[in-house]
């Protein structure tokens, strides 16, 4: 069996940070699988869609490198869902209901009232036809439920373990409003079977709509797929704010924050494996394990984030970054520089210090040493290790070590105090250019 998973995000705006989990985690089963990872665009809401925003889901998971293995929008499909429509109504298991929303609620409140589960009570499945047909000469148009059978609904989750619904507890739920527009649960059943997905991988939050589409499948004489319900993020302090709940794209981009970074926080989250600084998504694909999820909430701090996007810089290949560094930087100052990065746009600070005049501090007494090194320097073997070099001549010739050794030079040759590692900066600069800053006092 080949695996097929699917994304299905609604265009009515862009991804979110959970929106992003959901679909790398459905990307990885198919990848670590060999199967086919499919986006579905759910536009069935035309009043809410955009294409706009259709563009922008395409565009985030292209940036994200989660290309999909084919397309399908649920606009193209209505003749389809209609078909399916019109069996489900003859086999009676789609019925009309009449009540108006207050209607509902009343009833609700009744219930609830009497200390009752508020299940909606089937009041439109003894409607007679006169019954209907009064209603309707009022000006009433049904929506449409599907009717539930009043037994056990139980199925394995690849996360949860065993669930069980008592469907007998359980509204049955409307799949279609009396403007004839679709709700979320029977299209997206229709199209899993048409689709052929074979697992389907969400958020807990859904797990109350999979015992209700199971129904569906049932009822369409078709095989349902596995689920797997993942625990929901939270945030570094509990629930999830809204701000972050919100974080999209755009905002990793703009925080500069890599594609690497996000795919390998999110792959590895509500794991028990570590997060580590994999850029390589196919080697997360090949640990991905729905054994490994947990039950508890998924904590996703900003925090852990920055500092992962920095460990995954500091692995990042020049051909890689090339085209976001500093025009004509070489992949020898890359290798140099990229670990004092924590985001790429820090690069161009880099390339002024190679490449810009830099202000050096110098500390009074260090201008005998600096311009001994200036002499010194002059006579290196440049095609060697310039570094070694010149710190070996000062410390015989001068008896310092460690920090008066090193620290004024470093000042002189870049104008900080820290930085990359010497022995790769110095044939950087040059024999020119060094001579040149060890001079200027």
């Amino acid at each position: 069996m080949t695996i097929v998973t699917r994304f299905a995000p609604s265009p009515t705006g862009t991804l979110h940070v959970g929106n992003i989990r959901t679909a790398l985690h459905n990307w990885l089963w198919a990848k670590k699988t060999g199967g086919r990872f499919l986006l579905r665009i759910d536009d069935t809401d035309a009043a809410r869609s955009e294409e706009r925003f259709a563009d922008a889901i395409r565009a985030d998971l292209a940036w994200l490198g989660l290309h999909p293995d084919g397309e399908e929008r649920q606009s193209a499909r209505f003749g389809r869902y209609e078909e399916v429509f019109r069996d489900l109504v003859g086999s009676g298991r789609l019925y009309p209901a009449y009540e108006t929303p207050e209607e509902l609620e009343l009833r609700r409140k009744v219930l609830l009232g009497r200390g009752l589960p508020p299940v909606y009570e089937r009041s439109a499945l003894h409607l007679s036809e006169a019954d209907r047909a009064a209603l309707e000469a009022e000006g009433r148009r049904p929506h449409w439920r599907f009717r539930l059978d009043h037994a056990p609904i139980e199925w394995n989750d690849l996360i949860r373990g065993p669930q069980r619904f008592d469907a007998a507890t359980m509204s049955d739920p409307v799949v279609r409003r009396a403007d004839g527009s679709w709700l979320y649960l029977l299209p997206s059943v229709i199209d899993d079977v048409d689709m052929g997905i074979t697992h389907v991988v969400r958020g807990e939050d859904h797990v109350s709509n999979t015992a209700l589409q199971l129904q569906m499948f049932e009822a369409m004489g078709a095989a349902a797929p596995a689920f797997a319900h993942e625990a929901l993020l939270t945030g570094a302090e509990g629930k999830l704010s809204k701000r972050l709940g919100a974080t999209g794209v755009a905002e990793f981009r703009e925080a500069g924050i890599e594609p690497e970074a996000l795919v390998a926080l999110l792959a590895r989250l509500g794991t028990s494996d570590p997060v580590e600084p994999i850029v390589d998504a196919t080697v997360l694909a090949e640990t991905f394990d729905f054994a490994r999820f947990g039950r508890a909430p998924a904590r996703f701090d900003e925090k852990e984030l920055a500092q992962l996007n920095a460990r995954i810089i500091h692995h990042l290949p020049f051909d890689r970054v090339a085209a976001a560094l500093p025009q004509g930087m070489s992949a020898a100052e890359w290798e140099a520089i990229r670990p004092n990065l924590s985001r790429l746009a820090e690069a161009g600070d880099w390339w002024r210090v190679l490449h810009e005049e830099v202000t050096a501090p110098i500390d009074a007494g260090d201008g005998e040493y600096l311009a001994s090194a200036a002499r010194l320097a002059a006579a290196l073997d440049w095609s060697g290790d310039p570094w070694a070099q010149l710190t070996a001549a000062l410390k015989a010739e001068t008896g310092r070590s460690g920090k008066a050794l090193f620290l004024p030079l470093r000042r002189a040759l870049t104008g900080l105090d820290h930085g990359p590692d010497m022995h790769a900066l110095l044939p950087l600069l040059g024999r020119e250019r060094t001579l040149a800053r060890l001079s200027r006092t």
